[in-house]
């Protein structure tokens, strides 16, 4: 099959040679990613943009309940409601958190763009380095470079100012994610009143900010299995009450089970 991104290969195999491996996760700094096989996902939102990339061949999606499309790449913004059916097959998935570069970052690593429910998808895009991200054993020593070099180009091209206190909420989330931690409570550290960090939040970040607060506690979870915590432990270092809410809310993030993606990881 011919290579349909911009990678170095000039054509790529039919079918994945790093079939025996298990899911990849890495979660640092503005990136969370994912690559593993996945079947089929259940209607979900995430609390951060998100770049799909079917790594050997496309795959099939459906936003906000439209009609099914085939594509090969996709961009999916923060909060909209889409399913994923990707039948067994690996597929690559980048998040971009908020920062100095919003989700137009995104926007280049896509070709062949057509639009549907407010999601961007692509007949072909850059699969080669979430592809190569995959097949490595040792991607886990070299992904966060990657995924830097990968963004780094696009964000220049998409980058806008960005309401600095906005960012710092968002900074102060991402280490202590729990649910106790209140809007009004961080308003008042960055000099704002509740209302104004509602609305400046949702239009810097494209969340309401307790939808974020979830994202960014699901991401603590997942980076403390990542780490060799068992879910238990997981859920408990990520302010979970217990790991049943932990498997509820992964399950209504991702569409699908932790089970299916975060067992037998390659670390």
């Amino acid at each position: 099959m011919r290579a349909e991104s911009g990678g170095v290969r000039l054509y790529e195999p039919a079918a994945p040679p790093g079939a025996a491996l298990g899911p990849f996760w890495h979660v640092a700094g503005a990136h969370t990613f994912f690559a593993g096989p996945l079947r089929y996902n259940a209607a979900h939102q995430h609390g951060a943009p998100v770049y799909l990339a079917g790594l050997y061949g496309p795959f099939r999606i459906r936003v906000q309940g439209q009609d099914w499309i085939r594509c090969r790449t996709a961009l999916v913004p923060a909060g909209l409601l889409h399913e994923l059916d990707v039948d067994g097959a690996p597929l690559g998935v980048l998040y971009l958190e908020p920062g100095a570069t919003g989700p137009e970052a995104l926007v280049p690593l896509l070709r062949g763009t057509t639009e549907s429910g407010g999601a961007l998808l692509g007949t072909a895009g850059e699969v080669a380095p979430l592809r190569a991200l995959w097949e490595a054993r040792d991607a886990a020593r070299w992904a966060g470079d990657a995924l830097s070099d990968l963004t780094a180009f696009s964000g220049r091209r998409g980058a806008r100012p960005r309401d600095a206190r906005i960012l710092r909420v968002v900074a102060s989330l991402t280490l202590r994610p729990d649910p106790g931690r209140s809007a009004a409570q961080l308003a008042r550290a960055v000099g704002l009143s509740d209302s104004r960090l509602q609305h400046l939040f949702t239009r810097e970040v494209g969340v309401p900010f307790r939808r974020y607060r979830a994202w960014a506690r699901m991401r603590r979870a997942i980076e403390a299995v990542v780490a060799g915590a068992n879910f238990t432990a997981a859920a408990h270092a990520a302010g979970f009450a217990d790991q049943a809410h932990f498997a509820h809310d992964f399950r209504r993030t991702f569409g699908a089970p932790a089970s299916n993606s975060l067992l037998d990881l390659r670390r």
